[in-house]
C-alpha cells in the first residue's frame, strides 16, 4: 500500500473510531508497528492528527468539509457482501434499475456483470465499475459532481430522474432510526433519493445491521415508502417489526 494511501485510510480510521493504539494500527493498515509510528508521527507533525502516547487521536473534520468515499473505510464488507448478493437474485434479465451512492450498491454493481440488463445510476463508482461490460446498458444521469462521494446532485440530477422509470430502485442510507425514518448524513443527497423512490416501480433499501440506527440528521423517507428491506439478521428486530407493521417485504440476508 502506497504511504498516502496509508495514512488516508489511518485518518479514516481515526474517523470512525476516534482513537487508536500503535499496535491496532498496524495491524488495520498491514504493517509493522515501526511503520505505523513513523505513519502517525508524520500526519501528526503535518497538523492531521494529534499523536499521544501509544498511539493517535483523530482531529475533527473542517466544517463543509466531506470524508471522500473509501469502502476500505467500512468495517462491515461481509455484511454489505451479503446483503449485495440478495439483492443482485430480485434483477431478472431485461430489467431497467436504478443504482444509489454507496458501498452497498456499489458491490450489487459487481454483481451485474455480463447480466442483460440496463442500469441508471447517480453514482460514479458504479459507473466506473460497470462501463467496460457491454453486457450492462448504463445511463449515467448528469448533475454537478461531488468529487469526494463520486456521485451526481442537482437540479440537472432530479430533471434526468423525471424522465426515467425503472423496474427497482435500489437505495442506500447512513441510518434507520427505530421507528422506521431512513436518514442519510449529506442533505444535497436527499432530494436525490426521493426523486429516486418516485421514479421506481419497486424501491429496495439495503441497509446492513450496522445502520440500525447508524448515523444521519436528514430524512430521506418513512418506512412506509419502501416496498423491500434487505438487511442482515443481526439488524435491530424492533426497528424491522415496523417496517412489516407498514407492508415492508423484510430479507434478512
Amino acid at each position: 500500500m502506497l504511504r498516502e494511501t496509508r495514512h488516508e485510510k489511518l485518518l479514516h480510521l481515526l474517523e470512525q473510531e476516534d482513537v487508536l493504539p500503535v499496535g491496532e494500527i498496524a495491524r488495520r493498515l498491514g504493517v509493522s508497528e515501526a511503520t505505523a509510528r513513523r505513519d502517525v508521527t508524520e500526519l501528526s507533525d503535518a497538523g492531521r492528527l494529534r499523536r499521544v502516547y501509544g498511539g493517535a487521536i483523530g482531529l475533527p473534520r473542517p466544517e463543509g468539509v466531506e470524508r471522500p468515499f473509501n469502502e476500505e473505510d467500512v468495517g462491515d464488507l461481509p455484511a454489505k457482501d451479503a446483503v449485495a448478493a440478495t439483492a443482485a437474485l430480485l434483477i431478472q434479465d431485461g430489467e431497467t434499475v436504478l443504482l444509489d451512492i454507496g458501498t452497498t450498491t456499489l458491490r450489487l454493481a459487481r454483481l451485474l456483470h455480463g447480466r442483460q440488463i440496463t442500469v441508471v445510476t447517480s453514482s460514479l463508482a458504479v459507473y466506473e465499475e460497470l462501463r467496460s461490460d457491454a453486457a450492462v446498458s448504463l445511463v449515467l444521469l448528469g448533475g454537478r459532481v461531488r468529487r469526494n462521494y463520486q456521485s451526481l446532485v442537482g437540479h440537472l440530477t432530479h430533471a434526468a430522474l423525471s424522465e426515467v422509470y425503472v423496474d427497482r430502485a435500489f437505495l442506500g442510507t447512513s441510518g434507520v432510526v427505530p421507528d422506521g425514518r431512513v436518514l442519510d448524513t449529506t442533505e444535497v443527497e436527499v432530494p436525490v433519493k426521493r426523486a429516486m423512490l418516485r421514479a421506481s416501480r419497486q424501491c429496495v433499501l439495503l441497509a446492513t445491521a450496522r445502520k440500525f440506527p447508524g448515523t444521519g440528521n436528514a430524512r430521506v423517507c418513512e418506512a412506509g415508502d419502501i416496498d423491500v428491506l434487505i438487511t442482515n439478521r443481526a439488524a435491530d428486530p424492533a426497528t424491522l417489526a415496523k417496517f412489516r407493521e407498514a407492508d415492508v417485504e423484510v430479507v434478512q440476508a
